[in-house]
């Protein structure tokens, strides 16, 4: 997606249109769309030409590009899970290592970020009906590898409004939901962590649509990404426009939840009648 972006950056900086620049690849419009997007591979050659062609002369900024473009066609590390995940969920985990800030509205469970393992191995046996005891604790050892990036130097801000219906839903037995609970009181104090509950007593609110995920990345020329799973699929939506529509409801929906602190305090209650 850096790179996608860094090429549209300049060839819209020589006014060049997206027919022009894929002929001189020999490739159509619509590659270099999706070239431009980060949703596609990148041949190094065409990194070049495409270079050349936007009249990027500078061999070191030119070696700074082409370093992107090998990077950016390594393999991440969630490959080797590729086995159990849906086919657009490498993506997500993707984008969600990449991002400075993740943004989260939900209601069916606690987010996979957030979760125990014990409640995570309860999560992954509900939604993998029939899977293989090895298949559900692979699925389960790669939510504790994406957990390991919300605890790194460097580290996104995390910020979620968690519904009550997702932490009165019961996943494992009493000691796992217990101990999930308490996990979200420690882990609402580490300081990149904003955690909310949306109470059943506010009523409706702005979150009506379901769970979303708005993805950030460091690097301005980067859109936001909104995330939504769906049962078989999962769509990606990066227009401003749309992202904005999402934006709006996790503002309402934070300013209308109460704040990290009493929160907290709606956690603990939660943990003495569980």
């Amino acid at each position: 997606m850096l790179l996608g972006s860094q090429l549209r950056r300049l060839r819209e900086a020589r006014g060049i249109t997206r027919e022009a620049a894929g002929y001189s690849i020999r490739a159509s419009e619509s590659k270099i769309s999706r070239m431009e997007l980060g949703r596609v591979s990148f041949k190094t050659r065409d990194v070049e030409d495409l270079l050349t062609l936007y009249g990027i002369t500078d061999d070191a900024e030119r070696e700074s590009l082409l370093s992107l473009a090998r990077e950016a066609n390594v393999a991440g590390w969630w490959h080797s899970y590729t086995d159990v995940l849906p086919s657009w969920f490498p993506t997500y985990v993707g984008l969600e290592g990449a991002a400075s800030l993740i943004r989260v509205y939900e209601v069916q469970f606690v987010h996979g970020l957030l979760q125990t393992e014990e409640y995570a191995r309860a999560v992954v046996r509900r939604g993998m009906k029939g899977a293989s005891p090895a298949d559900v604790e692979r699925r389960v050892a790669l939510r504790l590898e994406r957990q390991k990036h919300l605890f790194a130097d460097g580290a996104p801000e995390f910020h979620i409004v968690l519904d009550e219906a997702a932490l009165r839903r019961p996943y494992g037995d009493r000691t796992v939901m217990r101990g999930q609970l308490q996990h979200l009181i420690d882990i609402s104090e580490r300081p990149n962590v904003r955690l909310q509950v949306m109470p059943f007593s506010f009523g409706g609110h702005s979150g009506e649509s379901g769970a979303f995920t708005i993805l950030s990345f460091p690097d301005a020329d980067l859109s936001d990404v909104v995330y939504l799973e769906q049962l078989s699929s999962a769509l990606y939506l990066d227009k401003r426009e749309d992202v904005a529509h999402y934006e709006q409801a996790l503002k309402e929906l934070q300013q209308d939840s109460p704040g990290p602190g009493e929160s907290r305090d709606l956690l603990r209650g939660l943990l003495q009648l569980s």
